[in-house]
């Protein structure tokens, strides 16, 4: 009796430990535990207003070096890397017929000066001849009128007249028709030597030769880049920014500009251009950073990061921006109130880069602010502040 009793004592005891260590874990792991969270007090302090962005280094003048009508790469002379000047030849389409054609136009040139000449000719012949008929018809009509000669000899005259005006008008209109087709052939061959001289490309300005897309044999169409330059002196950053924190984003920011290849540098530079247009895909506002003094060797398309500085308030209230939290569309934090958390609508400034947000209005000095939290909390939650959530 006495063994079956403290067999009975003995699982009570044990149960009791088990109902106790169940207890222990529900109340520190369980639904009911309470959530840890890190907290920060609101304070005095200086921020500094920055704008972060990542961007491509692109060159601000390119030029896409091309035909104006279809053909095939005959020569090139220059290659990738190659410094050239303005007007220098660069490369060469084959004219296929345009020489020939040139020829022709040259002969034909050369047929309409003689028929010119020709119809000059005729036209002075022309005006003789009426000169002298109409001179005839004047004295044969004196005549008439002193009845010494006939009226039809008189009407003879006049008709040899009339005959030599059409005359001198048919000579004329043929010299204005050849002198029409020295015009026609002259600016056909000014034509032609444009086409020609289109098939020699030329460099529009001085610049690096970045991309050669065509070689010799290849055929190509109007338009078509054989060649891309690109102005050295005018490399710049395109950069992108977050729609939701690029206020401020203006022209004549002060740039810092950390290129990937090194990344030990800072260069100084500018905003030189805001784009007009955003990327509503990305969500970026795009913006245009010059560099004050080009790095020396710089290449195109290397990525960069860019800071743009935008001024210091020396004394805000501040808070960390892990700290808010949005409800319903309207940006708060979790402020502890007696130990409870309770949401509490605040009104945002400027942000720097090192976490940091001016409060403008909705909390004081000395407030605290739940950071970070294992999971949501309601107004209200048991809570349990610890330093960090990873201990």
């Amino acid at each position: 009796m006495n063994l079956a009793l403290s067999k009975k004592l003995g699982l009570g005891v044990l149960g009791l430990i088990v109902a106790a260590v169940f207890a222990m874990v529900v109340a520190r792991s369980g639904p009911l535990a309470p959530v840890r969270v890190t907290v920060a007090e609101i304070a005095q302090g200086r921020i500094e207003p920055e704008l972060f962005g990542i961007g491509t280094v692109e060159a601000r003048r390119s030029y896409l070096i091309g035909p104006t009508a279809a053909g095939r790469v005959q020569d090139v002379r220059v290659d990738v890397g190659d410094s050239v000047k303005a007007g220098q030849l660069l490369a060469e389409i084959d004219p296929v017929d345009l020489e020939q054609r040139a020829a022709a136009l040259q002969a034909s040139a050369q047929r309409a000066a003689s028929s010119t000449a020709s119809a000059e000719a005729q036209v002075h012949d022309a005006q003789a001849r009426h000169a002298l008929a109409a001179a005839n018809a004047k004295r044969y009509v004196e005549l008439g009128e002193k009845n010494f000669i006939s009226a039809s000899v008189v009407e003879a005259k006049l008709q040899e007249q009339a005959s030599a005006a059409a005359a001198l008008k048919a000579a004329e209109a043929n010299l204005a028709a050849a002198r029409q087709d020295m015009s026609r052939l002259k600016a056909e061959r000014e034509g032609l030597t444009r086409q020609q001289q289109n098939l020699r490309l030329v460099a529009p300005a001085d610049g690096i030769v970045i991309s050669r897309d065509a070689e010799p044999g290849t055929t190509v169409v109007a338009g078509q880049a054989v060649l891309k330059l690109a102005d050295p002196g005018s490399l710049w950053v395109r950069t992108r920014f977050d729609q939701g924190r690029s206020a401020g984003l203006a022209e004549g920011l002060a740039a810092e500009i950390v290129l990937r290849s090194s990344p030990s540098n800072v260069f100084a530079g500018k905003v030189a251009r805001v784009e007009p247009l955003s990327d509503s895909v990305t969500e970026e506002r795009i913006a245009q950073i010059a560099f004050d003094a080009l790095p020396p060797g710089q290449t195109i398309g290397e990525l960069a990061e860019v800071t743009l500085k935008r001024g210091r308030i020396e004394s805000a209230l501040v808070l960390p921006n892990a700290s808010i939290r949005r409800q319903g569309g309207v940006a708060g934090v979790w402020k502890l109130e007696d130990g409870a958390p309770n949401f509490a609508p605040v009104r945002l400034g400027e942000a720097g880069l090192d976490g940091r947000v001016q409060v403008l209005d909705g909390l004081k000095a000395g407030d605290k602010v739940v950071v970070y939290s294992e999971k949501e909390l309601a107004a209200g939650s048991s809570i349990k502040i610890v330093e960090s959530l990873g201990k």
